[in-house]
């Protein structure tokens, strides 16, 4: 069985054991959390994959990392993992598990990139847009960069509208080479 399959299967079954105990949207936020510190923390995401480690010391680095940040129903998904020896596959059953949260609760992410910070005002429009589009509540991240020069490029999933300075620029170029 794929890790990707087995991910799948234990995300699911934690978001039905948080949904039946009412704390879904704590572990949607204990996983954002487990996330970002494999994303900062390179050494830790190695560890987790590291067969040479053994799976008591990841279950104690774990419960020393996370143990009073997290829920008990996410504590116990690490300390189910770890027993199983499939502690790899935690970054994977991480990134389901906000997926199949985002599915459940119909929340749409919207990824704007602009070459400056979006207004208060810009922000709830572009979340009005895509609401409208797709029926979900939105939430819209947001990227900078300043190679743009201006506009915006929007993406909702495999669709993108690019309304940037530097895509036009790019047009005109192509326009003139031909």
């Amino acid at each position: 069985m794929s890790q990707q399959t087995v991910a799948f299967r234990y995300a699911k079954s934690l978001l039905g054991l948080a949904i039946e105990k009412g704390v879904e949207a704590q572990v949607y936020e204990d996983m954002k959390l487990f996330n970002q510190v494999c994303d900062e923390n390179h050494q830790f995401y190695l560890l987790l994959k590291n067969p040479i480690v053994s799976h008591y010391h990841k279950l104690t680095i774990l419960r020393q990392i996370f143990k009073g940040k997290v829920d008990a129903s996410t504590m116990s998904i690490f300390e189910i993992i770890t027993q199983k020896n499939r502690e790899a596959v935690l970054p994977l059953i991480a990134e389901d598990y906000l997926v199949q949260y985002e599915l459940h609760k119909g929340i749409q992410k919207a990824y704007v990139t602009t070459a400056t910070p979006l207004t208060a005002s810009q922000k709830a429009e572009f979340q009005q847009i895509v609401a409208g589009n797709t029926g979900k509540t939105v939430e819209v991240i947001e990227k900078i960069d300043t190679d743009l020069i201006g506009g915006y490029i929007l993406q909702v999933n495999d669709r993108q509208i690019d309304t940037s300075v530097k895509a036009r620029l790019n047009e005109l170029k192509m326009k003139f080479n031909n």
